[in-house]
């Protein structure tokens, strides 16, 4: 039997200072869901840089900053120490300055850009702070609201529309977000909720395998580790054929 001292996540840092505001912006997953604002607006006929960073800005409030200080308020599953009162501030501050992004933007660019702002404050409201009884905080609603829709903003940020190749890469952001889903779910079981581990493998040649929370968490990390680092790859090529 091993008793489960695992970290909270494969990303964390060890706790206390600085270092709980570092793990507090899931710096991974951060890069790799902002990558598919940068996907979505490389996809657009003409990329306005100018405008893709905004949305890449306003994205970087509300999810990197915002959904994930939502988040550690509701039972801090990462153990972080922030004060309540610097997580709300926190939270409240980067949604807002990130709306006020998606409006500005629109306002200067299509106005009806200005409809995703609320879409946006929903889907991060309603999935971080489990609305209706959690019915928003479910594996789909993950893929939409950090898979397709921000390939989506970032296209019609860039272009003032949204075309089938947006659509499309939405599809794979969503398909790729639920694959992240799958593999982070078990991994936050094992790092989060078990508190030991005991039992074997007994291999067909009649070998035994101890089982620890090594074994149960290395595949699927090394899966997360590996698709964090290709789709930021996919966005950096993008960026790169584009300029």
């Amino acid at each position: 039997m091993t008793t489960t001292g695992a970290r909270p996540a494969w990303y964390a840092l060890a706790p206390g200072g600085w270092r709980d505001y570092v793990t507090l912006l899931h710096p991974p997953y951060t890069a790799w869901h902002l990558s598919y604002v940068v996907i979505g607006g490389c996809l657009a006929p003409d990329v306005a840089w100018e405008r893709l960073a905004a949305a890449v800005a306003a994205f970087a409030l509300a999810v990197g900053i915002g959904a994930h200080a939502l988040d550690e308020l509701r039972g801090r599953p990462l153990r972080t120490s922030v004060p309540d009162g610097v997580l709300r501030a926190a939270a409240t501050g980067s949604i807002a300055s990130a709306c006020a992004i998606g409006v500005l933007g629109a306002a200067s660019f299509h106005l009806w850009l200005a409809a995703l702002v609320p879409v946006g404050l929903f889907l991060v409201l309603a999935y971080n702070l489990e609305l209706a009884g959690g019915r928003f905080h479910t594996d789909l609603w993950f893929g939409l609201a950090w898979g397709g829709f921000p390939v989506v903003c970032g296209y019609a940020a860039v272009s003032g529309t949204i075309g089938p190749a947006a659509l499309a890469a939405a599809a794979f952001a969503v398909l790729l977000s639920l694959a992240q889903r799958a593999l982070s779910t078990h991994v936050r079981f094992i790092r989060r909720r078990v508190r030991s581990v005991h039992g074997r493998l007994e291999l067909r040649d009649g070998t035994e395998v101890a089982l620890d929370t090594a074994r149960l968490t290395a595949a699927p990390e090394r899966g997360l580790r590996l698709l964090t680092a290709a789709v930021v790859l996919l966005a950096t090529s993008l960026v790169a054929v584009r300029l």
